[in-house]
């Protein structure tokens, strides 16, 4: 009987995806099936816009590098996304119209072209304070960095757009409409390399504006400040005419670079400008912008990264207070004569590109940096870093296979962390259970899969060693030159992959690809320069006017490894610069496909690699090409070891340029895409995508990865930290079919392992939760899926929620519940429990109702799930693990049910015997609605004994329940000892003791089992004595109320 049980109906199965027609299954469908966001928030991430309102700057708005818009009415106490439904999420600038709040404006694209910026696709408008958004034109300008708004006519807006610094274009400048947003203007325009980097307006005459137009372009290895299209121009008609200011005016000479710019609000003649030029330099107008002298040319005050941060500011009542903010915060008391630090590289996180403050109130400073926002209400003295904007932007994403399992990767700017998936322990997934594995800009972390506490780690320019988590132990890995005087290349963002076939080999790129056998102790090349060795593309002076070499330019160097799991001598390698090479023989020779992929530009970053897991022939290139301004999308595909080639997302709808890919190691169908524009979904094996909108934003997707055994996809987004879709066994259902649409009206999708896991309370914090971030935990108890195809039902009656039923091996139902059964994928939780029982003196159960829940776990084992709807049906099994930490021994486990269910039978005496009181009192209460208001000597007679009955109830009630003070004040926790408290006892020894009953359960139980008797004896005797009497005595009267 057993064998024929677990066989568990396959023909529902095989038949239920695909078997009715071409129709494919939509992924709203399964919009149950939503991914948990898991933080961190703890290092939160870039922070490019801020705005509030001036009426109440409690509620500010939030703009991440590409973490969309959030918004707090609250002072940062809680926050929330507004932007999510919109196409993208990098956001350069937000502008809240004053005069209306409700009006909103957003330009897209960061301002800051660093190696990772993020590029927009227009400005956004919204008329119902962020509830809806219309996009209101400017794509082309790909990157807007500020926004005005005038206060006297607020359908005047202007958009200071620095245009895409990787692309040669038109589309930038300054724009301008007077009609919200319906057309534009562009206004100021130098040359295709320069957009305005700065727009700053008159407090006093809107049409009094200052903008720095900058030249500047990013290639992949080399960045370029300054210009002839750089300069700063000044206008007093909004405008229409614009005047160059120059060395004649005070200024520098040709060429500048970018320029910070701001008037004093309480005295607008008074404007500073932070020049960078040949010689940087801080610069003061006090007849409004129009004449300029030298104030500061100290390098150590005024020189930084003028290309990542060039902003200040002035104090809206001191003209001479300046705010300048870089990689740390400098403040000038004397006009810009001289600066001293007031935020530290410490304490808030660096880099800051976004500062706002309170017109009114020169106390309130919200600041926003590379790791989040600042909030200071003492003029900087002292600042709050708020912890929940998960904005965090992990470049990759790993998991190990502990339970439960730990995620881990880096961030930009903020190191390399691991954390959990999910927890046992009570509430959410807090920032401080992310441990810091590695500093500097975090990148890949692969967890050595021999050993869970050592992982390999790097920081920006191959800086790559081991860190092991539980100790701290730490060593430097990074292969050493093959000679003492040869150069090394290593990438920003270097290429590292483990040997599927041998736990201790490891591989690692320069330009050349090293092998290690040894974990890292020691390193051998195995190929030539596997890069096209451009010495045009090497050369570190980078960054214009002002030099930043940084290691971010770094050039002709390896960014993605992939061993073959099929075969050991097969290694794909991609670079920066464009090269697909690949190697039979372990590395002895190799071939490169560079300008060999029809559809690939030559030259294309390849970000990724991907062997395939199926056929030994088969890889996956990802490619993109946006940094030469071609934002084509493109995953090149080969089955033949690079013979052929085809761009699998050609004309596929997707949006966003590619980042990363992966192909489900179960079903090969299924095939998930990440885009700068949002996690797209293949179910055809990339026949068809479809975009993942379900609970997910469409934020950069920069990583993926499928912790096997678990089977969930684990997202690092560049913008919105990471995020878990659980169980993505529905998923790979609908694959399997080849996407088609479900031919059944049920389908029992195949179940997880569960864990009957035990839950520790939170460390660090208890009652005051408020405030503290918290990653979406995984929900408690057995996973469990169905899927509901409506269609497939031509029957006129159609339920809408399902029977569960679960059985043990030996086919016995152990418990049954009812689920709303919604249209596509349908997700439950079980946790464990049996049929239960009422609870003596707990409400009758409502007919229909779901069966009582709450009897005694099962033990682990395999259970049979059987889910009907309707007149369909669908089964599977569902395993059952104990706590990997604690199992309990069987004998323990039969020994304290076999004590619970003895016990449960003297509950159950005692509860049946209460529901006889209490249809005594439900009588006593009807009876004396009735005689309410009537007169006569036999009605006196009869709610006297009324009164007596009730009291005869209550004294019965107290032996069993305790006294009742519900009618006085107070807190009444009286300590009788009741039948009720005597069970309780005697089921707290039970359920509450890890080892077997013992004697002194026995007695317990014995206790409870006498008490239980007396009280159902001492209620039978009222039933059969004092209530007969009574109810002989009111059936003398015509109301019949009694239930026979």
């Amino acid at each position: 009987m057993r064998k024929i049980f677990l066989k568990c109906l396959p023909v529902v199965g095989l038949l239920a995806f695909g078997m009715q027609s071409m129709a494919q299954v939509k992924l709203e469908e399964f919009k149950n099936m939503k991914p948990r966001n898991i933080g961190p928030a703890g290092m939160s991430g870039r922070v490019t816009a801020i705005d509030a309102l001036h009426s109440n700057p409690e509620t500010i708005f939030v703009g991440g590098a590409s973490a969309g818009v959030w918004k707090t009415d609250n002072g940062g106490a809680t926050w929330w996304p507004l932007f999510d439904e919109q196409p993208l999420l990098n956001i350069g600038s937000i502008k809240v119209q004053q005069s209306n709040p409700a009006v909103i404006w957003v330009g897209t694209g960061e301002g800051n072209p660093r190696n990772s910026l993020n590029l927009g696709e227009g400005i956004y408008k919204t008329l119902d304070g962020g509830k809806t958004w219309k996009r209101m034109g400017l794509e082309k300008t790909r990157n807007i960095h500020r926004i005005l708004i005038d206060p006297t006519n607020p359908n005047t807006v202007y958009a200071a757009a620095i245009g895409n610094p990787y692309g040669i274009h038109s589309e930038r400048g300054v724009y301008k409409t007077t009609d919200g947003g319906e057309t534009w203007q562009r206004i100021l325009y130098t040359n295709d390399t320069s957009g305005c980097a700065e727009l700053v307006m008159d407090p006093s005459n809107p049409n009094k504006i200052i903008a720095n137009m900058w030249q500047h372009q990013r290639k992949a290895w080399n960045f370029n400040s300054g210009g002839a299209g750089s300069g700063i121009y000044i206008t007093v008609d909004g405008g229409k005419n614009w005047k160059k200011l120059g060395k004649a005016d005070g200024l520098p000479a040709d060429p500048l670079g970018r320029c910070g710019l701001a008037f004093a609000p309480s005295h607008p003649n008074i404007v500073y400008a932070k020049v960078e030029a040949t010689k940087n330099g801080f610069y003061k107008s006090e007849d409004g912008g129009f004449t300029w002298k030298l104030v500061n040319s100290d390098p150590a005050q005024i020189t930084d990264r003028p290309f990542y941060y060039q902003e200040i500011y002035v104090d809206p009542k001191n003209e001479n207070r300046i705010y300048d903010i870089h990689s740390t915060v400098t403040i000038s008391e004397d006009g810009g004569k001289s600066f001293s630090t007031l935020i530290p590289y410490n304490g808030i996180h660096p880099d800051h590109h976004a500062w706002w403050i309170h017109p009114t109130n020169e106390n309130l400073i919200i600041e926003g940096n590379d790791g989040g926002i600042g909030i200071s209400k003492d003029r900087g003295k002292t600042w709050r870093f708020d912890e929940q904007l998960p904005f965090g932007q992990f470049y990759h994403i790993n998991v190990d296979n502990e339970i439960p399992y730990n995620v881990m990767g880096g961030l930009q700017d903020n190191g390399s962390w691991r954390g959990p998936a999910y927890t046992w322990i009570d509430g959410g997934i807090r920032n401080y259970y992310w441990e810091s594995l590695w500093g500097g800009d975090g990148f890949d972390v692969v967890p050595d899969p021999t050993d869970s506490k050592w992982v390999y780690a790097m920081s920006q320019g191959g800086a790559v060693g081991r860190y092991n988590v539980t100790t701290g132990q730490t060593e430097f890995v990074r292969p050493p030159a093959p000679e003492a005087r040869k150069k090394m290349r290593f990438n920003w963002n270097s290429g590292i992959a483990l040997d599927p076939f041998d736990a201790n080999t490891v591989y690692f790129g320069s330009q050349f690809l090293h092998k290690s056998t040894d974990k890292g102790t020691t390193w051998s090349i195995i190929s030539p320069d596997l890069t096209t060795n451009n010495p045009e593309q090497q050369k570190e002076e980078t960054g214009g006017l002002t030099l930043d070499i940084t290691g971010a330019e770094n050039f002709n160097t390896i960014m993605a490894i992939a061993p073959s799991a099929k075969n050991k001598d097969v290694i794909w390698v991609g670079t920066d610069d464009g090269n697909v090479q690949l190697t039979r023989d372990g590395g002895k020779t190799w071939t490169n496909f560079r300008g060999k992929i029809p559809g690939m530009n030559v030259g294309a970053w390849i970000t990724q690699v991907q062997a395939s897991r199926y056929n030994e022939g088969e890889a996956f290139v990802v490619s993109n090409d946006y940094r030469r301004g071609d934002f084509s999308i493109t995953i090149f595909r080969t089955k033949d070891f690079g013979k052929t080639w085809e761009n699998m997302l050609a004309n596929k709808g997707l949006k966003g340029y590619a980042l990363c890919m992966i192909q489900d190691p179960t079903e090969p169908n299924l095939i998930f895409v990440g885009t700068e524009h949002g996690l797209w979904v293949s179910l055809d094996n990339a026949k068809t995508f479809q975009q993942w909108k379900n609970g997910y934003p469409s934020v950069s997707t920069y990583d993926l990865t499928i912790q096997e055994r678990e089977a969930d996809l684990v997202i690092a987004t560049f913008g919105r930290a990471v995020w878990v879709l659980d169980d993505i066994r529905p998923l790979r259902a609908a694959a399997k079919a080849n996407g088609a649409a479900q031919a059944t009206k049920l389908k029992v999708i195949e179940a997880p392992t569960a864990y009957q896991a035990n839950f520790r309370n939170a460390p660090g914090y208890e009652w005051s939760t408020w405030g503290l971030f918290e990653g979406e935990n995984r929900r408690r108890g057995a996973m469990l899926s169905f899927f509901v195809n409506h269609a497939a039902d031509t029957s006129k009656a159609k339920a809408d929620s399902a029977v569960v039923k679960f059985y043990d091996e030996a086919g016995a139902q152990l418990r049954m519940l009812k689920v709303k059964a919604d249209s596509g994928l349908n997700r439950f939780y079980w946790n464990f429990d049996t049929k239960g029982s009422r609870f003596p003196g707990s409400p009758k159960p409502r007919p229909g109702a779901n069966e009582q829940g709450g009897g005694w776990p099962v033990y682990p084992g395999t259970y049979k799930m059987v889910v009907t709807l309707g007149k369909f049906s669908d089964s599977t099994m569902v395993t059952v693990k104990d706590d990997p930490r604690i199992p309990q021994p069987r004998a323990v486990y039969d020994a304290k049910k076999k004590m619970f269910d003895r016990l449960q039978v003297s509950a159950d005496k005692l509860t049946a015997a209460i529901d006889k009181i209490l249809d005594a009192e439900e009588t006593l209460t009807k009876l004396e609605g009735q005689l309410r208001g009537a007169e006569g000597k036999d009605v006196d007679s009869l709610r006297k004994e009324t009164t007596k009955m009730r009291d005869e109830i209550k004294k019965i009630r107290e032996t069993i329940f305790g006294r009742n003070a519900s009618d006085r004040q107070g807190i009444t926790r009286y300590a009788d000892i009741t039948t009720q408290s005597i069970l309780g006892v005697a089921r707290q020894e039970i359920s509450g003791k890890i080892a077997a009953p013992t004697a002194q359960t026995e007695r317990l139980v014995v206790e409870a089992e006498t008490a239980v008797t007396e009280s159902v004896n001492k209620i039978n005797e009222f039933v059969t004595g004092k209530w007969a009497a009574y109810r002989k005595l009111a059936e003398s009267t015509p109301v019949k109320l009694f239930k026979d």
